[in-house]
C-alpha cells in the first residue's frame, strides 16, 4: 500500500477505532485489578501472556532467552518511533529517506 501508517489509521472508521481502544482498555483493566501488579512481583497477566511451562528449561538458557526477548522488544519500540519520526519529520531518519511510504 502506498498509504503511510498514520493515514491508514485515519482511514479506519471511528467505530473501528473505538473497538480497538475499548479492547485495549478492557485488557488493561482486567489485568490491573488482579492483586499485585506483575512489575511488583505479581503474576503475569494471562489474558495477554498465556501461561507456558518453562520448568524443564535450564535457568541459564531461560535467562539468555528472556534477555534476547527484552532486547527484541526494545528494538521494536525504537523502530516504531523511527517510523513515526520519518512520517512526520521529513529527513529525520536517513535510512528511510526517499521511501515512498514516508
Amino acid at each position: 500500500s502506498a498509504m503511510n501508517p498514520l493515514d491508514a489509521w485515519a482511514a479506519v472508521p471511528e467505530n473501528g477505532r473505538s473497538q480497538i481502544y475499548f479492547t485495549i482498555f478492557l485488557a488493561e483493566i482486567i489485568t490491573e485489578v488482579k492483586g499485585p501488579h506483575y512489575t511488583k512481583g505479581g503474576d503475569l497477566p494471562t489474558i495477554v501472556f498465556p501461561p507456558i511451562n518453562f520448568s524443564n528449561v535450564p535457568a541459564e538458557t531461560l535467562k539468555k532467552k528472556q534477555d534476547a526477548e527484552l532486547n527484541n522488544g526494545r528494538l521494536a519500540m525504537i523502530a516504531i518511533m523511527s517510523f513515526c519520526a520519518a512520517a512526520n519529520i521529513p529527513g529525520s531518519v536517513p535510512a528511510l529517506a526517499g521511501n515512498p511510504m514516508f
